[in-house]
């Protein structure tokens, strides 16, 4: 069964809608998966996501009610498969925690977007930005790719992050 860990920066917008569309989308399809979200920073720990996230979210017929905030932490690295960064600079944030922490897994770290249809790398940040709705639709795009990834080939999909 896969394990993928969605990361952002503060774990209150599009890290925890990824884990909530991949999780619905998964069990729509029968298909087996472990998803969880995190962030790089601290400021939101224990905190709900963003009341205008959860809103797009349910708009789109998803619940983030359930979901709190965490922070990415060394064993992220040993409990799961693939860690999906929604921009470039979580990615090196994420890659900076594993060579501070001296490696502390093999689970390879990717951008998320790639694995989908748009051609961009980076999830816009809607924290500060807004277009709450776009971002939800371009993770759920996302998303249904990576799951026909995980589903037709799971390795090779390993192999392309």
């Amino acid at each position: 069964m896969p394990r993928l860990l969605f990361v952002c920066l503060g774990n209150i917008c599009r890290s925890p809608t990824a884990e909530a569309i991949a999780t619905a989308l998964a069990r729509r399809r029968g298909l087996a998966l472990t998803a969880d979200s995190a962030g790089t920073g601290a400021w939101h720990l224990g905190e709900p996501p963003d009341p205008r996230m959860r809103e797009a979210a349910g708009r789109a017929g998803y619940d983030l009610s359930a979901l709190r905030a965490r922070q990415i932490d060394p064993a992220d690295f040993r409990s799961f498969d693939l860690i999906l960064a929604m921009d470039r600079q979580n990615l090196a944030d994420i890659e900076a925690l594993r060579a501070r922490s001296g490696g502390a897994g093999d689970a390879p770290a990717a951008l998320f977007l790639p694995f989908g249809p748009s051609g961009r790398k980076d999830v816009p940040d809607p924290y500060l930005e807004g277009g709450f709705d776009s971002v939800t639709r371009l993770i759920e795009q996302t998303a249904e790719a990576l799951l026909d990834g995980i589903a037709e080939d799971w390795p090779g999909l390993l192999h392309r992050a």
